[in-house]
């Protein structure tokens, strides 16, 4: 068995998932869409040469007036097993079915954000990002797994020209495969995810996954700085703020940094601080 399956096997016994609603709400706290709003096509031409303040900023707006599409908007359940200090624990959490979007149904664009904005984002529609473990869940749980597209890194992988392109390489093998955009899907984005390193690195984005067809993710962990400058393979992962223990209803950023409950989602134990920093000064 390869290091990613065997090291999911260890830590998560049973995996399961249905597109479910959330416990409160099947929806992401958004508006409608208004028809009139720009479609991915046209909102890229408009951003594609603003600086990265200006760039997430209308970003971040587009998305609050409800530019995304129809299906980014309700929830999907992942369900697993795991065993901590010697005790099996049933949790569920919902998240959404595909990385953050903008535009319409058909012309749309899997964004990649600085922390600051995914942070912003999260906190705008009541939900939070994932931990590593939860990025091996939701992938083993995904029907649809991309295998990865790699585009040779050069000075460009941070523009949205590169943000389209491999979109567009993406969309390829949706049309192959026969995939509807909307499908509970993963493998085609690196995460940008939760870590107890965080605390001790200031100032940095983590990031998580880009699984492989076997189960590998070709990213392990990393943390560092990112000039608040995202590249063309992250993506924004949401997950809901409720999740279930055992049957009980919790707050997901209690759970990350309770120091028992923790280790159920998280392989490195507790979260000091759940969350990205929003200030404008933070480059995450």
């Amino acid at each position: 068995m390869n290091v990613g399956l065997r090291g999911l096997v260890i830590g998560v016994v049973l995996l399961l998932s249905a597109c479910e609603q959330g416990p409160r709400t099947g929806q992401l706290s958004l508006p409608p869409r208004d028809p009139s709003a720009p479609g991915a096509s046209e909102l890229a031409a408009a951003i594609a040469d603003l600086d990265i303040g200006d760039r997430e900023e209308r970003l971040f707006v587009e998305i609050s007036k409800g530019n995304v599409p129809s299906w980014l908007r309700h929830f999907t359940r992942v369900n697993l097993r795991r065993e901590v200090g010697g005790r099996e624990h049933r949790v569920t959490f919902w998240v959404t079915p595909d990385y953050v979007t903008v535009g319409s149904d058909i012309d749309f664009l899997p964004i990649p954000l600085t922390g600051r904005t995914a942070q912003k984002v999260a906190d705008l529609v009541g939900a939070t990002l994932p931990t590593p473990l939860m990025v091996d869940a939701i992938w083993a749980s995904a029907r649809v797994r991309f295998a990865p597209v790699r585009i040779g890194p050069d000075e460009d992988m941070t523009t949205v020209r590169y943000f389209t392109r491999h979109a567009d390489l993406i969309q390829s093998q949706r049309v192959v495969y026969g995939y509807s955009a909307g499908m509970f899907s993963a493998g085609h984005k690196l995460d940008v995810v939760l870590s107890p390193e965080l605390s001790l690195n200031q100032g940095a984005v983590a990031l998580y996954g880009w699984h492989q067809p076997n189960g590998d993710p070709i990213q392990p962990l990393y943390t560092r700085r990112m000039d608040g400058r995202p590249v063309f393979s992250h993506g924004i992962r949401l997950v809901h703020r409720t999740v279930l223990i055992d049957g009980e209803e919790r707050d997901l950023l209690e759970v990350y940094t309770d120091p028992v409950l923790a280790e159920l989602l998280s392989a490195k134990g507790a979260l000091e601080d759940p969350r990205y920093p929003t200030t404008a000064g933070d480059p995450r």
